[in-house]
């Protein structure tokens, strides 16, 4: 958190609770992932932040081997400033953040107001849209 906080033109604002939850996709012994969500405020080219976070993610140790490896670190740009953007890297708003749990339901602790940029609905109405069970706080 304190690396994001540091990004030139950005401020933390909030910081979720933590989540424990499987590898989507499914990946035969790799370990739970913890998630959460931190909220900034600001601006910044959409290019520059994706770069931004994976120098974090490669300072943390974080290698590429193959895709959905398992990973010491994954930031991802869920949404920047309700920005719709199909190319180049990074696609805004996250094309499947949607679809997961362990990001909409940290989502709506930071941002309760957040709407789907596309799709124009509300994090609640997503989370309750999902199958899953909620997530529990990592203890």
């Amino acid at each position: 958190m304190r690396a994001l906080a540091a990004l030139p033109g950005l401020k933390l604002v909030a910081v979720s609770a933590w989540y424990r939850s499987a590898p989507v996709p499914p990946l035969p012994g790799a370990p739970d992932f913890t998630n959460g969500v931190a909220r900034l405020a600001g601006t910044a080219d959409p290019a520059w932040l994706l770069a931004e976070l994976h120098r974090l993610e490669a300072v943390a140790g974080r290698q590429r081997p193959f895709p959905n490896a398992p990973r010491t670190l994954d930031l991802d740009l869920i949404d920047l400033n309700g920005l719709v953007r199909d190319t180049p890297d990074p696609i805004l708003p996250h094309p499947r953040a949607h679809l997961r749990r362990f990001v909409l339901q940290p989502l709506a602790e930071v941002a309760p107001a957040w709407r789907h940029p596309r799709l124009g609905s509300s994090v609640a109405a997503l989370l309750a849209a999902l199958p899953d069970p909620p997530l529990l706080p990592w203890p």
